[in-house]
């Protein structure tokens, strides 16, 4: 179970945090929640680059084209002149980067799959043995797909992306392996992903990658928004351009909400922070607005400026300033960087990353409780949208304080289709205080939790009167999807799938599932006592209302629905011809098709002039109640 701190710990804690002894360092956010960092061109910091800043990021000197222009041959010159400022000065540096489409050796595109992966191999390799104990690395850089198979970044000039595992129609494998391999190396490192447009254009691509490595088991530890993008002018090809006014301050704002909620509040970078103007007034008014919101973002780990000299810098205001995002010029400080004196001087912002990137927030823990005060007596019921009310901070052995995870800020219960009535609005309000974003609305019993998303999970305190076996059931609608359940955050039950199996639903009574609810059921065993219940949702989609747990292994379920669906066992020979109902990943059946196994109906819907855009489609068997995803691109 999840342990919380006792009072008097809170309170050595906090003493800690306000008395441990500390020396004066670099720059003006010395001492702040969150690193300012800037990046150090060539082969020296300039001279009075140590009293403005805390963290480094070489601009050139430690990308791959850099370092290697022959192959074998390394020159660590302007990477060790970053990374070397940093150990003298009590500073923080950030390795940028190992994997980018942008900035590669000249002889890498014309290599083999087979030797672009030992060459990248070397590469890491080479790295790891210069600077082992890097602190953060840009591990991929500009990789966001594009419509046009395209990427951020020229990817697809090299074979990089082959030789790390493809890219299955937008499923990041190469991403994954180089964080991986970058794990491996540098296993204390906190592990970023890096790329431009990501606030203005090109939002939800940088959160797909982002949570579609994570998916996948990638071990990312930040995001990083360049923003370049935060003028109204900003944001052409390569993050460049600039001008015009600064990007309207709401939508800036509700944009790095929506980040934070859909990328459930990975910590973020601000990594290559610039604003492009001529006019003094105008840099000042977004940094000012910009700035002073990342600084008070508890989920912000740092912020690095793009260059800080007029005439230096690499945008040039759509060809009319050399420099023109520099902060100062000709030796004075411009408005904005006069400004973010005085600011820093006066804040120091907050961090609840837990990432040691400045003097971290202290956080004292406050632990999740049940919704109704009480915790759920087993054997019993649990309404499912009773999931615990979410605490605060982390707990002595690493733990989190949170009861769910949702995957997006929108509560679909709200829209038109589901809430019809003033009383259905009701209930899908019912979690607006403490979890807006869950999808609840009026279905099954009462209310139910629906649009569940892969990897989303709701937690429960539950009391277990008698310690042994029981039979959990679990009341749901859908088909395809599948679920599991911990206790204490140890696996307890196998993985559920979501299908009413021995169903043979025509198209007409199915072109909404998620109206027919049905039973799943596994057996778990239970220590007594008060424990956390975990539900998490291993595929989506389906709604759940409710679980009942009772006593004894296969027992008897006190609230059947109609008729309990037990997946049966059957095999089926492939010389015979087969029948199978089509889902999408919404639910939706799209009817039947038949074929002499599961491969041959694959073939047969990926031909299928039905079938109009690409994405992931479901077959199940209509004798087996067996499902098999598909994937189609059009």
């Amino acid at each position: 179970m999840k342990k919380t701190l006792s009072t008097t710990t809170k309170a050595l804690v906090l003493a800690l945090a306000a008395s441990t002894f500390s020396f004066a360092g670099p720059g003006l956010a010395d001492g702040a929640a969150k690193f300012v960092g800037n990046i150090i061109q060539g082969s020296a910091a300039r001279s009075d680059y140590t009293t403005l800043w805390n963290q480094a990021t070489a601009e050139n000197g430690c990308k791959w084209g850099s370092v290697e222009g022959t192959r074998g041959q390394y020159n660590w010159r302007d990477c060790d002149a970053a990374y070397n400022w940093a150990k003298q000065n009590g500073g923080h540096f950030k390795f940028h980067a190992l994997v980018w489409g942008s900035q590669y050796p000249n002889w890498l595109p014309n290599l083999s799959v087979d030797e672009t992966k030992k060459a990248i191999t070397a590469w890491f390799d080479a790295v790891q043995k210069r600077y082992p104990d890097l602190e953060m690395i840009d591990v991929v850089n500009e990789a966001i797909r594009n419509k046009s198979g395209g990427y951020h970044s020229g990817y697809n000039n090299t074979k990089i992306i082959q030789a790390l595992g493809g890219d299955n129609n937008g499923d990041y494998a190469f991403i994954t392996t180089a964080f991986k391999m970058a794990r491996d190396r540098w296993p204390n490192a906190i592990l970023i992903y890096n790329d431009y447009n990501t606030i203005q254009w090109d939002v939800d691509g940088g959160i797909n990658l982002v949570n579609t490595i994570k998916k996948n088991g990638a071990p990312i530890d930040g995001y990083g928004l360049q923003a370049h993008d935060l003028m109204t002018n900003g944001g052409n090809g390569g993050g460049t351009g600039g001008g015009g006014d600064c990007m309207n301050y709401n939508t800036f704002t509700s944009t790095m909400e929506k980040i934070h909620s859909k990328t459930n509040n990975i910590p973020i970078f601000i990594s290559e922070y610039d604003v492009p103007s001529t006019d003094d007034g105008i840099q000042k008014q977004c940094v000012s607005e910009q700035f002073k919101y990342w600084m008070e973002d508890p989920h912000v780990a740092g912020i690095t400026f793009w260059g800080y000299i007029y005439g230096q810098t690499w945008l040039d205001c759509n060809k009319k300033a050399n420099g023109c995002s520099g902060l100062i010029k000709d030796g004075k400080d411009r408005a904005a960087m006069t400004w973010l004196r005085d600011y820093l001087s006066k804040n120091k912002g907050v961090n609840e990353t837990g990432l040691p990137t400045g003097d971290v927030t202290p956080v004292p823990p406050e632990p999740q409780l049940p919704f109704k005060g009480e915790a759920f007596a087993v054997p019993g019921k649990i309404e499912a949208e009773y999931f615990d009310v979410p605490g605060k901070g982390k707990n002595e052995d690493g733990t989190t304080n949170n009861s769910f995870s949702e995957m997006d800020t929108e509560n679909h219960g709200l829209d038109a289709g589901k809430a019809k009535s003033k009383e259905d609005s009701t209930k899908a309000l019912l979690r607006k205080d403490d979890a807006p974003g869950v999808d609840l609305y009026a279905n099954g019993t009462g209310t139910v939790i629906g649009y569940n998303e892969t990897g989303e999970w709701y937690e429960y305190t539950i009391n277990v009167s008698e310690a042994g076996d029981y039979t959990l059931f679990a009341a749901v609608s859908g088909e395809g999807g599948k679920m599991v359940f911990l206790l204490d955050e140890k696996p307890l039950s196998d993985t559920i799938a979501v299908s009413k199996a021995n169903a043979i639903p025509s198209e007409e009574e199915n072109d909404d599932i998620y109206n027919d609810y049905f039973k799943v059921k596994t057996n778990v065993t239970l220590p007594a006592g008060k424990h956390i219940l975990r539900m998490v949702v291993a595929q989506q989609y389906f709604d759940v209302d409710y679980f009942t747990l009772v006593k004894g292994k296969d027992a008897t379920d006190p609230e059947p629905i109609e008729t309990q669906f037990v997946q049966p066992v059957l095999q089926v020979d492939d010389n015979t011809l087969q029948h199978y109902n089509v889902f999408d990943t919404h639910g939706v059946n799209m009817g039947v098709i038949s074929g002499y196994g599961f491969d041959a109906a694959a073939q047969l819907l990926s031909e299928s002039s039905r079938v109009k855009s690409s994405g992931i489609y479901y077959l199940r068997s209509r004798t087996t109640g067996e499902l098999r995803s598909v994937r189609i691109a059009r």
